[in-house]
């Protein structure tokens, strides 16, 4: 028996396939939020927060951040373990060890991370004084994290992440200033490590007192002893004319 021809067509779409995602991105929460999207993985791959493009490894490394703090509202840091970690944020020991190679080098990340968010656009003559004041509430905003390293490692360590940081900003104001002058590298080093430990040492008994002054107190205070002190021993320093002092 013949059957007449069918007069009714369908249209069948076929979804496409997504991409393949790296076998640390599955089932991890962690990653999609500090990508800034909670989603499907490969929707976020290669974006930040602003929805601009960005390195995995910088994606995998604020994630990694992420589960730290959430652990240290739980415990302290010596308690904390990378396999807490990893667990927390859904990767695995060995994507850790690609990225950092302890607990520690995790923790010096995190804070030069955060502080070099806070100094952005901070480093001239005319706002080290607003720079040093972020950096002061970078730290307040972080205070679990932030006395949880203090009480768990030596101020010395402490100290250690702090320099690099507040070099950079007395840096960024010597170069200003030395513009025109003939200073020495090494001399213009020796006055941002002079300077560096001054403000070092005022933020680490802060952090010592419970964060408990107000940032904005210090910072003026610290800006009427060091006024034109940059200035001054960069006109001393030089070398293209004889020094008035």
């Amino acid at each position: 028996m013949a059957y007449p021809p069918c007069k009714h067509y369908y249209t069948i779409t076929i979804p496409q396939k997504p991409p393949p995602v790296p076998f640390f991105l599955h089932g991890s929460v962690c990653l999609q939020k500090a990508a800034g999207t909670v989603g499907p993985p490969h929707a976020i791959i290669g974006k930040n927060r602003a929805g601009r493009r960005c390195p995995m490894s910088q994606i995998t490394k604020r994630a990694l951040e992420q589960s730290l703090k959430n652990l240290l509202r739980e415990k302290p840091l010596s308690k904390i373990t990378v396999t807490d970690i990893t667990e927390d944020c859904g990767i695995s020991r060995m994507t850790f060890y690609y990225h950092f190679k302890d607990i520690y080098d995790l923790v010096e990340w995190a804070c030069m991370e955060d502080a070099a968010k806070a100094l952005a656009n901070k480093k001239t003559y005319d706002t080290w004084q607003q720079g040093f004041i972020q950096i002061f509430h970078a730290v307040r905003e972080n205070k679990v994290f932030v006395m949880n390293v203090y009480r768990c490692v030596s101020r010395e360590q402490v100290e250690k992440y702090l320099v690099p940081l507040t070099d950079q900003l007395i840096m960024g104001v010597i170069a200003e200033r030395s513009a025109g002058m003939t200073v020495r590298e090494e001399d213009k080093q020796f006055i941002a490590q002079v300077h560096s430990y001054s403000f070092v040492g005022l933020m680490l008994d802060w952090i010592k007192d419970d964060m408990r002054a107000e940032p904005e107190l210090l910072v003026n205070k610290l800006a009427l002893v060091i006024q034109g002190s940059i200035s001054a021993a960069l006109e001393r320093f030089r070398t293209d004319k004889p020094s008035a002092f």
